[in-house]
């Protein structure tokens, strides 16, 4: 259970994204420093918490052996991930992107063929291709369905050029991020601890930052006062809190793929995060019926999830070699 509660905390504090994203856009901020600026801010905080625990020179020494795997699955888990995440806040509400991250969910375990799982046998642990979670899946299309019903009382008013702009980036983003995350995993092979994998994930993505701040300076200028504050509280939340949080979750289950797909489908409660914080901070309208349905069922299918992923049992497969 305690996987399930710090991915459930991490969605939380993942949702900040959405909200404050969309706040930036709707002042006028550019998606560019939106982007940017997190991962700029990140870097003190997770020195600080990775100096303090004196842990600072193994991972540059970890880096330094794989250093062009570090930089590829940086690139891909964090670049790739939240660079869609902000320009779709350009020309999609809210709502519909935090709607469509919960895509999450199925691309997750859609990756699961890509890894090699550690599974239990009466000879010891073995390693075996990971396979689809075909009952979580089903679940998952619970949360989907719920997902759609939030969706359809404003989906009539969104043009063509929203839906591509808006939902396709984000669709890119929800592969990133666990291929990223899952590949850093393999790549650290447990000798460093989360504080460190944020850290050295962060610093090794900063070529792609800093040239999109580059960029940024010259098309849009240098960021507001405001922007620059509101980046700074989701480096915070979103950037060091919830990635610290779901990268913990997913250690706790690392090497067991229908575990770490339902760590992963706890992401799908950050709509719900989403939805209170609209209504709180940027007076979005009131949800209608339709759409608490929609949230319920999400809530259900998330239970169901966790349910099944648990019960499954693995049938008898052959021993291959990692």
């Amino acid at each position: 259970m305690r996987p399930m509660f710090l991915g459930t905390m991490a969605a939380f504090f993942f949702a900040f994204t959405f909200i404050i994203n969309r706040s930036m856009e709707l002042e006028g901020g550019s998606w560019i420093w939106s982007a940017s600026l997190r991962y700029f801010f990140m870097i003190p905080f997770l020195l600080l918490l990775v100096y303090g625990r004196k842990n600072l020179k193994p991972l540059f020494v970890e880096m330094r052996k794989n250093l062009r795997a570090w930089l590829l699955w940086s690139f891909i888990g964090f670049g790739l991930f939240y660079g869609p995440i902000c320009f779709s806040a350009a020309y999609a509400p809210g709502w519909l992107i935090a709607s469509s991250w919960q895509i999450t969910i199925i691309s997750g375990s859609l990756l699961a063929p890509l890894f090699l799982e550690t599974v239990m046998t009466p000879n010891g642990p073995v390693k075996i291709k990971g396979r689809i979670p075909m009952k979580g899946m089903a679940m998952s299309s619970i949360i989907l369905l719920g997902i759609i019903l939030m969706q359809m009382e404003q989906a009539d008013s969104l043009r063509l050029r929203e839906v591509f702009a808006g939902v396709i980036p984000v669709i890119i983003a929800s592969f990133a991020y666990p291929l990223g995350n899952r590949k850093m995993m393999d790549v650290c092979g447990g000798r460093l601890d989360v504080f460190q994998r944020v850290l050295g994930m962060t610093l090794a993505s900063m070529p792609l930052w800093i040239v999109l701040a580059i960029y940024g300076l010259f098309t849009v200028g240098p960021p507001s006062i405001g922007q620059s504050v509101q980046s700074g509280i989701i480096a915070i939340t979103s950037g060091v809190i919830a990635t610290i949080l779901f990268f913990q979750a997913t250690d706790l289950v690392r090497g067991n793929m229908q575990k770490l797909g339902n760590v992963e489908a706890t992401q799908s409660i950050s709509v719900l995060f989403t939805v209170i914080g609209e209504l709180t901070w940027l007076n979005a309208a009131l949800p209608s019926i339709i759409s608490w349905t929609g949230i319920l069922l999400v809530m259900g299918g998330m239970i169901l999830h966790s349910y099944v992923s648990h019960k499954s049992d693995i049938p008898n497969v052959k021993k291959i070699h990692a």
